[in-house]
């Protein structure tokens, strides 16, 4: 897919994180008890960055941990594999989330199916006292009443789109674009 339009650069992705680690601190009246998940594989590098993020400006640390939602997804029946039980191994979370404020943290949110499943993943490690949920954006059109409690940029975006979220320690660059079929096209591809 092409690119289409830059929505956040490196200088805006960190300065959307600042705000968000603020907000958490913020909300939840410090940190204690406070654990960000990150949602592989892209909000566990966000969650390790708003957690450095945090202790430059708040004594002690946040405690990170991910998640691997695979096999708690509900659209893998979809896509012609036969629906596994769910497997408490893909949580590495350094500490026991029941009890604590657990916020979740991924990058894009989208239909919400993939926030549903890291809750269901959670829940199956622990009673966590509350969950929330970071994102760094949210493109709307979502499948399933859920919001985020702290977000880094809303961007209107037509299902036909893609938001891509690049972090340099996967990809090497931070900045996040909306891609299209054919540039600066707004038709849908194959049209």
């Amino acid at each position: 897919m092409a690119e289409k339009a830059v929505i956040l650069d490196a200088q805006a992705v960190r300065r959307a994180l600042v705000r968000i680690a603020h907000e958490i601190v913020e909300r939840n009246k410090g940190t204690e008890d406070v654990v960000l998940v990150g949602i592989r594989t892209r909000g566990v590098h966000l969650a390790q960055r708003l957690s450095a993020m945090i202790a430059s400006f708040e004594e002690g640390t946040v405690p990170v941990g991910s998640l691997d939602v695979t096999h708690y997804r509900d659209d893998r029946a979809r896509s012609g594999e036969a629906r596994r039980e769910p497997r408490i191994q893909s949580a590495d979370i350094p500490v026991s989330v029941t009890g604590r404020r657990v916020v979740l943290v991924d990058d894009v949110l989208y239909t919400g199916r993939t926030v549903r499943a890291a809750m269901d993943a959670l829940i199956d490690v622990g009673r966590p006292r509350s969950i929330q949920l970071a994102v760094l954006i949210d493109r709307g059109h979502r499948e399933l009443p859920i919001r985020p409690d702290y977000v880094g940029k809303n961007v209107p975006t037509s299902r036909e789109e893609t938001v891509a979220v690049r972090l340099q320690e996967v990809d090497g660059v931070d900045r996040v674009v909306i891609e299209g079929a054919g540039g600066g096209s707004s038709r849908p591809p194959g049209s």
